[in-house]
Formats: C-alpha cells, structure tokens, sequence
C-alpha cells in the first residue's frame, strides 16, 4: 500500500515545487524576451548586413537585451534634408537681396539662373538613382529659387511696374510651373504649392485694378469656388487639404464681406447686390456639398448656405421695411427653407437647410428674451411701492423702472410663429418631447408679452395675465394623468402658471381693489386645480400661498395692525390641516399597495409646508404684541394638536405642546409674571404625565428617563429662585414638594425621585439654618473651627473603612431601585 504524508507534509512539497515552477518561468521569459528583441535588431540590420550574414549576439546566458534605437533611419535622413534644403533657401535668399548689388547684370543672370536650373534638374538624376527624399529636398529648393528668380526679374526688368499686378502674373506663371514640373517628375510638394498660389491671381490682380469692395468680395468668391473644384476633383490628399483650406479662407471672407456690405447698406440697390453675392455662395456651398462625399461635410454646406440666403434676405428687409419688421422677415425666410425638406435634395443637404432654419430660429426667439425678462422680473420693481396708484397702461405697470427693449412690437409675433413651427414640426421630429415642452414655452412667453406690447389698460392687462393663468392650469389638468406623477407638458404649464401668477400678483399691487381680486382668482383658480390628482402638489400649496397674501391684502385693506391680521392669516394653516388630513394616507396597515403614493398623499407635504409657512408668518405678524402672540400661538399649537390625530403625524404632537408652552409663557410675560413656578409647573405637569405612561407601557425604562427631567424643570429654577428669596413661603413650598418627591421614590422605589427630592431638600434646609449657622460661627473663638477641622478629619481617618464599606452599600442599595 502507498504511504502517503501527512496533509500539512504533503502541502509544504507542494508549495516548495510551485516555487520552483515560478522561479524557471521567470527564466524562460527573461530568455524569451532577449530572443525577441535579437530577432527585431537582425530584421532591422538585414538590408545593410546582406544575405547570409550571421548576426552576432550577446554572450550566452548573459539575459542582455538589444538597445533600440530612438530614431528611425528615414526620420533621420527627412530632417537632414529639411535641414539642408532650408539653408539653402536662406542662403540663397541673402544672397538674392544682399549680395545682389555686387554683380553685373550677366553674373546675376547666369548665377540665379545656374542655380535655378542646376536645383530643378537635380531631382531627374536623384529620382533615377532611386533617391526620392533627397530629390524632393533639392526639388523643394529649386521652386523657392523660382520665387527668388521672379524678384529679381521684376527689380531688374520691371522696376516700374505695379507690385500686386505683377505678383498677379507671377503667381500665374509660378503655379503652372511649379504644377507641370510636379507632374512630369511624379513629385509631391510642388502639385500642393501650385494649388496654393492658384489662390493669389485674381485677388492680387482685382487689387492692381482698383476694383472696389463688391468686385473684392465676387473676387474671393470665384477663388472659392475654384478651390472647392479642384478639391473635388483631386486624386492626392495634400492637394485636396490645401485646397479645401484654401477654399475655405477665401470663402469665408467672400461671405464676410457680402454680409458686412449687405447690412450696412444705406439704400435697397446696394444690399440687394450685396444679398446677390450672399445667394453666389450659398449656391457654392449646395453644389460643393453635393459632390462632398462625407455626409457631414455636406449638411454644414448646406447649413452654411441656409444662413447665407436668410442673411441677404435680411439686409435687403433691413432697408426697406420698418426696423422691427426685420427679424420677422428673417423669420419667414427661414421658415421657407423648411420646404427643402419637400424637395429631392440630397438628404445631407436637406437636413443642413433644415438645422439653418432652426438656428435662425433660435436667434429670433433670443431676440425676444429682454421683452420676455423684463415681463417676468419687471413686476418685482413695482412691489417696493404697493398701492401707489394705478398705472396709465399695463406696460408702465411692467415696466416701471425698467428700460424698455427698442423694436419690440413684432415680438408676441415671433414668439407665437415659432411655437407653431414647433408644433407642426413636432410630429416628423424624434425630438417630439423636447417639442412638447418648448412649443407650449413659447405660446406662453408670446401671450405674456402681448398685453405689454399693445400697451392695453391696466384693467385689461390683469385681466389677460389671469387668462394666462387660467389656461395653463388647464392644459396641465387635460394633460396630467391620474394618479400618476404629471408628464413633461403637464409640469411644464404647472410651471408656467405658478410664474405667470406671481408676477401678475406683483403687478396688482399698484392698486388696493386690483391686489384683492386677482389673489382672489388666483386662490380660486389653483384651487381649482388642486382639486385633481396630478398638479396637486403644485396648485394646491400656490392657492394656500396666494390665500395667505389675500389675507393679509384684506387686513391692510380694513385698516387693521398687523398682529390683527395674523388671526386671519391663520385660517390658512387651519385650512391646510384639513386638507392634508383629507389627503394624506395612513403609514400603516395595506393603505399604499406596491410602496406608491396616490396623487392626494403627494400633495400632504407641500400642503403642509405651505401651512406651517402661512403659521409663520402669522407669529412674525403678531411678535410686536405679546398678548395677541400668546393667543396666535395657542391657535398654532390647536392646529399642530389637530394634525397630530392622524396617525402617521404623531410627531406634530410634540410641536403642539411646544406650542402651548410657549403660549403660556408668553402670556405669563404679558402679565409681568415673573415666578419662575408659573413658567416650569406647566412643563412638569405634562411631563410627569408622560413619564408615567412611558413607564407603564415599558416597565425597563429608568426613573431618570421617565421623571427626571419633568422634576428638575421645576426643582432646579425653584431653589435658585429660593437661595436669594427672603420671604419664607418659597422655601416651604419647595421644601413640603421636595419631601412629597423624596416620600413617592421611597414608596415606590425609584432613583431619580430618591436623589432629586432629597438633594433639594437639604439645600432648602441649608439655606434655611444659613443665618443661624452664621452667628454660631461668629461667637465661636478664632481657635475652633481650625480644630473642629482637625478632629473631624481624625475620626473620618479612624472609620475609613467602614465608612468605605457604608458608602458601598449606598450605592449598591440606591442601584437596586428602578
């Protein structure tokens, strides 16, 4: 039979094995690695090496790796290159403008020409012998001497002529040079340079001309327009990126310069050709996207085209319409160019016009928001001066203080156009929720701003931004679904409503009859609404919110101070509470199936909220007069009492008592009462009683918890108030109560009551036998207290022990109280 080692035996042979594995794998791959890098040194070194040329290694065994080089062979050979090629140039331009002077006419000729000549018919040989950078080098060279050459020329033969024709002309001649030389020799610099100096011509010759801008800007555009053929039609891509660079640049000022011209034309002749041009380069940009074969690149075209037609269309309206009709236009030729989408354009460019539609959208709605802004945050200037005298018209109401935004009359226009758009659009969009949102946005900013820019009366005005209010209050009932959280449109109106009715609330106050009725509308309409399910935690606590304003509205209306309209806004918190006791579901028992809240259990805390804020702001009304705070918050402390019947706000129980004492304390202030008794019996009383109860449901809870701090409420306040009291009766009073607490803890055993009581008790006493204390000490000789001392430590030092051993038993005794 096998003997086989102990299981602790047999694993430490298999942890020495694994090691060992470990460490021979580690060698291997330390050996692997070197192989790998010596095969990579020899592939590299094979072309200079020759077949059959052995590679020689590191020494066996050494684990040594081949260095890699940090630079690769043909890296080093372009910079050597580049290198050489751009001194050249740079000695051949010193040469050219420094030295030049120092040679006749035939030793300039034959040394820029014996130079040119020798630089560009170097690369043939070069490119025979197989060594194309080095040609490319010398090649590159030879067309910066023909840039040289064509200097020369002009400072020798043409002194006179002007600079930018002849430039023109070089560059002409250059660029077809430079093309044909690159491609007969199959080189690739040239082709690109060639391409780029295409650009110069007919700029540089429209210069020489003394053209003016329009001429310039058609100019540019032409060159645009080349540069983009020849980027379609180019097979090598650094022709194609210089080309599309340079048809970008000379297109982009083209567009530029139409636009600048077009809108800041005096007269409809002017801008109209300025608005031709903006159409040439929209047409550019629709058949170069055509062709483009990126479909990216396409729809930008197209986007670029869109805002260039919208913009000529815009200059010619500038001059000719009146000035706040311009955006408008502009908002219809955008609106045109969604008919592309009908069309059989390229999908691409459909899709660019498209998106340059919605952009200039996009701007004529920004060109409404200070009108918009100053709608919504206007009316928070007119509340610093309330009732101050109705405005002549709705926008002085608005508007008081603010600066008015100049052509703002066609804005309720734009705004009610572009919602429409949306809507139309929205169902062939995929953004249909975004939509949804920004349509109804807009609708609303538009009829927000209507009553404004028709200057209605003040009357009207406030009647219109209630209509405002009303109907978006309904599109959020026809839209929120029941019991459920309200969608997108829903909360949107929601939104709307809430801001429409604060600055229309705002806006009221410049009369005392308009304040009280439109928050009287204003309660009623989200009321209303708070009735369903949906915008219930949103109306709901709004009408709780426009009633307390009401109500105070009504107290300054009547005459009345204010902590006499703090009772009347303290119906607001009542009438909180018995909504949210309508609304609100129980915590317990099977109330909420699946863990979800039904639309009235929502609105409970919102409501709730709303009310405690109206509370609070009727104790901030009622704090100049204690006697009407006492009385408000006992009023507070009824509803908090009333709201602690449900029993998933029990907690509110514990506000109501604070309530009541606070009530209580401050009405005993009121009175000048100033017992400290009259303050702390109310808390022990209460407290006491809860304590008992605590205790009877739960006989572990300790005296101290239960009695404790009900106790030293009182007892505590008390026998300071005693210890400076000089009357007789406080001192009794306190004493027979501290005897009656230390007689209930010994009769039925508790701590808290055993320690408190008698504590207090003696220091009555002590503070009683005080006097008396004081004249014994004062008729004893100088002698006896220092020996009353002594032997007093004497005997404590004699009974150490025993008094150690009594004072143990205390504390073991007192221990086993409750």
């Amino acid at each position: 039979m096998t003997n086989l080692p102990p299981p602790a035996e047999e694993l430490r042979f298999l942890d020495a094995e694994l090691r060992q594995l470990d460490v021979r794998r580690a060698t291997l791959l330390r050996r692997r690695a070197w192989l790998v890098h010596t095969l990579q040194a020899t592939a590299a070194r094979q072309p200079a090496l020759g077949p059959g040329t052995a590679p020689v290694g590191p020494p066996a065994g050494t684990g040594a790796a081949a260095r890699r080089p940090e630079a690769t062979a043909p890296g080093v050979q372009n910079v050597l290159l580049v290198l050489g090629g751009v001194l050249l140039t740079i000695a051949a331009i010193a040469f050219t403008l420094v030295s030049w002077g120092h040679l006749g006419i035939a030793g300039r000729a034959l040394v820029l020409g014996a130079l040119t000549v020798g630089a560009l018919g170097a690369p043939v040989a070069l490119l025979r012998r197989g060594l194309r950078s080095t040609a490319e080098a010398v090649a590159a060279l030879g067309t910066a001497l023909t840039v040289l050459d064509a200097y020369a020329l002009h400072e020798v033969a043409f002194p006179g002529t002007d600079g930018a024709g002849y430039t023109a002309t070089a560059s002409v001649v250059l660029a077809a040079l430079w093309a044909v030389y690159g491609v007969r020799l199959g080189l690739r610099h040239p082709l690109p340079l060639a391409v780029a100096t295409a650009h110069l011509p007919l700029l540089l010759g429209a210069i020489a001309v003394g053209a003016g801008p329009y001429t310039l800007t058609a100019v540019s555009l032409a060159t645009a327009a080349g540069g983009a053929a020849v980027a379609l039609r180019a097979a090598l891509l650094p022709v194609r990126i210089v080309a599309v660079t340079g048809a970008l640049g000379t297109g982009a000022a083209g567009v530029l310069s139409a636009g600048w011209l077009c809108w800041s034309a005096s007269g409809p002749g002017p801008a109209a050709r300025a608005a031709v041009l903006l159409l040439v380069a929209a047409a550019l940009a629709l058949v170069a996207g055509r062709f483009v074969p990126r479909p990216e690149i396409s729809v930008g075209a197209a986007f670029a085209a869109g805002l260039c037609v919208v913009a000529g269309a815009g200059g010619v309206l500038r001059v000719t319409v009146p000035g706040e009709w311009t955006v408008p236009g502009c908002l219809a030729c955008a609106i045109a160019l969604l008919a592309a989408e009908r069309t059989r354009l390229h999908h691409p460019l459909r899709q660019g016009l498209v998106r340059a539609s919605a952009a200039v959208q996009g701007f004529a709605v920004l060109w409404t928001l200070p009108l918009v802004a100053g709608c919504v945050l206007g009316p928070a200037v007119r509340g610093a001066g309330a009732w101050s005298g109705t405005p002549r018209d709705f926008r002085d109401a608005v508007f008081a203080g603010l600066p008015r935004p100049p052509y703002a009359g066609t804005a309720p226009l734009v705004l009610a156009v572009v919602a429409a758009v949306l809507v139309v659009a929205g169902h062939r969009t995929a953004r249909r929720p975004a939509v949804t949102v920004a349509a109804p946005v807009l609708g609303w900013a538009a009829a927000l701003v209507l009553p404004v820019v028709l200057q209605l009366p003040y009357a009207a005005g406030l009647v219109a931004h209630a209509v405002v209010v009303a109907a978006a209050l309904f599109f959020a009932v026809r839209l929120g679904r029941a019991d459920k959280r309200p969608s997108p449109p829903s909360l949107t109106a929601l939104l709307l409503a809430l801001v429409t009715s604060v600055g229309l609330a705002l806006v009221s106050l410049a009369s005392e009859p308009a304040t009280i009725a439109v928050l009287g509308t204003l309660t009623v309409l989200f009321a209303a609404a708070g009735l369903r399910p949906g915008p219930a935690p949103f109306a709901a606590p709004a009408a709780l919110c426009h009633a307390t304003a009401l109500a105070c509205a009504i107290g300054a209306s009547a005459g009345r101070p204010p902590h006499h309209t703090a009772l009347l806004v303290l119906v607001v918190p009542a009438v909180a509470a018995l909504i949210a006791s309508r609304t609100g579901g129980s915590r317990t028992g099977g109330s909420r199936t699946g863990g979800s809240r039904t639309g009235g259990s929502r609105a409970t805390v919102p409501v709730e909220v709303a009310g405690a804020a109206a509370g609070l702001l009727a104790l901030a009304l009622a704090a100049p007069e204690p006697p009407m705070l006492a009385l408000v918050l006992s009023l507070c402390g009824a509803v908090a009492a009333a709201t602690a019947l449900r029993p998933e706000r029990r907690a509110a129980g514990w506000a109501a008592a604070a309530l009541f004492l606070l009530a209580t304390w401050v009405r005993l202030a009121a009175w000048d009462v100033a017992a400290p008794e009259a303050y702390t019996l109310p808390v022990t009383g209460p407290a006491l009683i809860v304590g008992l109860l605590r205790r009877r449901r739960d006989a572990a809870v300790s005296s101290w918890t239960a009695y404790g701090s009900g106790l030293a409420v009182t007892l505590v306040p008390s026998l300071l108030a005693a210890w400076d009291d000089q009357h007789w009766l406080r001192p009794l009073a306190l004493g027979v109560a501290a005897l009656a607490v230390t007689l209930a803890g010994a009769r039925h055993r508790l701590q808290a009551p055993l320690v408190l009581g008698p504590g207090v008790l003696a220091l009555v006493a002590l503070h009683e036998l005080t006097p008396y204390l004081a004249q014994v000490v004062g008729a004893l000789p100088r002698w006896a207290p220092p020996a009353v001392a002594g032997l007093v430590l004497l005997v404590l030092g004699a009974t150490y022990e025993q008094r150690l051993r009594d004072a143990r038993r205390l504390r073991e005794a007192l221990g086993r109280l409750g």
